[in-house]
């Protein structure tokens, strides 16, 4: 069932988005960046519900009411958790909004690892599963072997850059920190430590780059090229809303701007 509705039609797109380019060198890391633009307007959806609610979440740090439960049950945190579940409730605000996309992702991230894996076969075994992967449509022989190759990097491999005798995992620190300016942004505002939604999303900013960095310093590179154009798409359909934060990305400044407000 995963190789029918995931891998299949994921290695298909991928191949035919390659051979509709052509078959040169970095044409297959093009590919994978199309692939991504086509992933993000497919989950359009998702991903202005996660802007939407990540911008109604830093609204409501500024709402009497909200500021009020705050500070009157300060000290009985079931008491603030029931209450702040009723004011979403209320003001139809999902607190989950924001983490919703990246998890969605999860599934994407290992279809396409196992995808770029299939597409780059590299021993004749590998290269007949790939052929039965193939839809009917695609010819076979106009494509095998990729090109796998992208500036630099063999899509199919870890990258790395030797500098001064050492291998510096490029693509991985881009793709934490990418990661880390996107969650950062979509951070709502809060001097409260007491507030569950902005201690969940504080955690996912932390664990999320490192999660995604640990997955492009050990898989092939070609994740990486994924992970760091969603990250960029994201980041700018946040900024294009115009209220995107900039100063959040400093450790710290999000108390010192709720505090100040």
């Amino acid at each position: 069932m995963w190789d029918t509705l995931i891998i299949q039609p994921m290695t298909n797109l991928l191949l035919w988005i390659y051979d509709s380019l052509g078959h040169g060198p970095h044409m297959f890391g093009l590919a994978i960046i199309l692939f991504t633009i086509l992933v993000r307007l497919v989950t359009w959806p998702l991903n202005a519900s996660q802007v939407k609610g990540a911008q109604a979440m830093q609204e409501l740090q500024n709402d009497k009411e909200w500021q009020e439960i705050q500070k009157k049950y300060a000290k009985d945190k079931e008491k603030l958790a029931q209450e702040q579940m009723r004011i979403y409730k209320e003001r139809g605000i999902n607190p989950f909004a924001s983490c919703l996309p990246t998890l969605i992702q999860f599934p994407v991230i290992i279809g396409l690892y196992q995808s770029i894996t299939r597409a780059l076969s590299a021993t004749p075994f590998d290269m007949l599963k790939l052929a039965r992967t193939m839809y009917p449509f695609q010819v076979v022989e106009n494509i095998i072997p990729l090109n796998s190759k992208f500036l630099w990097m063999d899509l199919g491999r870890p990258e790395s850059i030797q500098v001064l005798g050492f291998a510096l995992p490029t693509l991985a620190i881009i793709v934490a920190l990418t990661t880390y300016v996107q969650s950062k942004l979509t951070m709502p505002a809060t001097s409260n430590p007491n507030d569950q939604s902005a201690q969940m999303a504080g955690m996912m900013s932390i664990y999320m780059p490192l999660l995604l960095g640990w997955f492009a310093l050990n898989f092939a590179s070609g994740i990486s090229v994924y992970f760091i154009t969603s990250n960029v798409l994201g980041i700018v359909q946040y900024a294009a809303t115009g209220r995107a934060n900039w100063s959040s990305l400093i450790p710290g400044s999000n108390k010192k701007t709720s505090s100040k407000k």
